[in-house]
């Protein structure tokens, strides 16, 4: 669930004729759930073309992948391609992007290993219950809660989860034996035993991790396909895209309609023994880059999985682990984020914190490291609604002015400053509320205000309110609250504050508010 989250968080929506929200029974709501409507009808030879190509390169991809991926999770190679073509067809019907791709990958294998004791039956299982759940949440539109888990929390995760997984790796690469999974541990035995390295099975995984540098290093100087290319150019550029681990596009798409697909990708794969999968970051930009133009990309990627299983099962076992080690490791290095760390330093130090937390805790524990970040996120988040910055200015009338939203938790830190500078001094003051940027009240703050206008009028000075909107007005002429008085202006109630000639008296202002309730009321 968190990389379907990660994935869910950085796309965007880029396939062609995405519909508008419509009543459930209209055409544009039917294109909504399966969008394969919307792009079919006016499909093309040229399409065709440019699909095949990206279809073929993400395909060369995904099998090495989904064999280095089922090592991560703890389950023989062969579990890897049973994961990696479900999602291909499925898509097809359900997707809403063109690029994405769904499959195994890096950290959803790592979290499948926690869990599943290296028992392909728990992953088969995994998968089953995870795609219920994410139906579930599809067919509820529950795709807002992704929006509750802040982009420090998942950069925190997902570098931790590369250093993890990378690491990993290392003793597969240098040919360790009996090294133990925990991460510190695994730490502490790979450096005690680097004396017992295999010479040929480290040649091996450095040679194979030098190759994919350098078609790295060629994918970075070839530009992306276009569909005026030749055909032999737009397939050798594919395959060279292909071959690398490919930088992260940035997407948005519907998570709803993405939770339906996943969901529905893990129910199915469950039943030709897939474990858990997700979108795909690497797979996702090697699409985009290779010019894909409907998800009918992903058919051809999922006949060619399906293809290798038919007559490449044979062959898996020969199949070096330091070979797969370095496909691994090459996958899972693009996302540790180094720069992440300097830019929330630059930007807003604050976020540093959930993202530390998230980062050092998931290597105790995964779960535990999103479900802390998430937590500090949210503490955050409520520290601001409960405490809201305000805006003083002092003059012959205080004027208070809350910079952001008002709701009960900030109320008593509300009242507190308004006391401390209005009330508890002496002689007491007169202020005015500037409400502008207040678009709505609970019956809480009803209440605090309410209190508030009492306390005034017994130490014998006024509380105006001005800049309230239509709404946080009609809520307070609603509660009928003694004393309330209400300016359009700043200059207006500071002029009826210091009683100045020419300024209506209270019992007018009172009357003038009574036609503005009735008004209100019948609006």
């Amino acid at each position: 669930m968190p990389s379907s989250v990660t994935a869910l968080g950085q796309a965007r929506s880029s396939g062609p004729g995405m519909a508008p929200s419509a009543c459930c029974c209209s055409p544009a709501a039917l294109q909504r759930r399966l969008p394969i409507l919307a792009w079919l009808p006016s499909y093309s030879l040229q399409w065709l073309k440019m699909d095949f190509v990206a279809g073929l390169s993400v395909g060369l991809t995904a099998i090495p992948q989904a064999l280095a991926y089922a090592e991560v999770a703890g389950l023989p190679p062969q579990y890897g391609l049973y994961s990696a073509f479900m999602g291909c067809f499925v898509y097809f019907f359900l997707g809403t992007s063109r690029d994405v791709t769904l499959g195994p990958t890096a950290i959803m294998s790592l979290l499948v290993s926690f869990y599943t004791f290296h028992e392909p039956a728990y992953a088969v299982l995994l998968a089953f219950l995870s795609g219920c759940i994410q139906l579930a949440m599809g067919v509820l539109r529950l795709g807002f809660l992704l929006d509750f888990i802040s982009y420090p929390v998942i950069k925190g995760f997902t570098s931790a989860a590369a250093v993890t997984i990378g690491f990993g790796q290392i003793k597969n690469l240098l040919g360790l034996q009996n090294i133990p999974r925990p991460f510190f541990l695994q730490v502490y035995h790979t450096f005690l035993r680097i004396a017992e390295t295999r010479v040929g099975d480290a040649v091996l995984g450095l040679v194979c991790m030098l190759l994919l540098l350098v078609l790295k290093l060629m994918r970075d100087h070839v530009p992306p396909v276009h569909p005026e290319m030749p055909p032999g150019v737009r397939l050798s550029r594919g395959l060279v895209w292909a071959a690398t681990t490919a930088s992260q596009n940035n997407y948005r798409i519907d998570a709803n309609q993405e939770l339906l697909a996943i969901g529905l990708t893990n129910m199915l794969g469950s039943l030709v023994s897939s474990y858990p999968v997700t979108g795909s970051f690497g797979r996702t930009a090697v699409n985009a880059q290779s010019g894909v133009c409907t998800p009918a990309g992903g058919l051809v990627t999922g006949v060619l999985v399906l293809l290798s299983l038919d007559y490449l099962t044979s062959l898996f076992y020969y199949i070096p682990k330091s070979a797969l080690a370095a496909v691994i490791i090459m996958a899972v290095a693009p996302l540790f984020d180094t720069k992440i760390f300097r830019t929330l330093w630059r930007v807003k130090r604050l976020d540093l914190l959930p993202l530390c937390v998230t980062f050092l805790l998931c290597f105790w524990e995964v779960q535990y490291g999103i479900l802390a970040g998430a937590l500090v996120s949210l503490l955050m988040l409520l520290h601001s609604a409960a405490r809201p910055e305000t805006k003083v200015s002092e003059g012959p009338v205080l004027v208070l002015q809350p910079a952001s939203g008002l709701s009960f938790p900030a109320m008593e830190a509300l009242r507190e400053e308004i006391l401390s500078r209005a009330l508890e001094v002496s002689p007491p003051r007169c202020l005015v509320l500037e409400c502008t940027h207040v678009c709505s009240i609970d019956y809480t703050v009803v209440l605090g205000l309410g209190e508030l206008l009492q306390d005034f009028q017994k130490q014998g000075v006024a509380l105006a309110f001005v800049g309230l909107q239509v709404p946080v007005l009609r809520v307070l002429l609603s509660a009928d609250l003694k004393g309330f008085q209400y300016f359009s202006t700043l200059e207006e109630a500071e002029k009826h504050l210091r009683q100045e000639p020419g300024t209506q008296p209270y019992n007018i202002r009172e009357d003038s508010i009574l036609d503005q309730k009735v008004a209100l009321l019948k609006a």
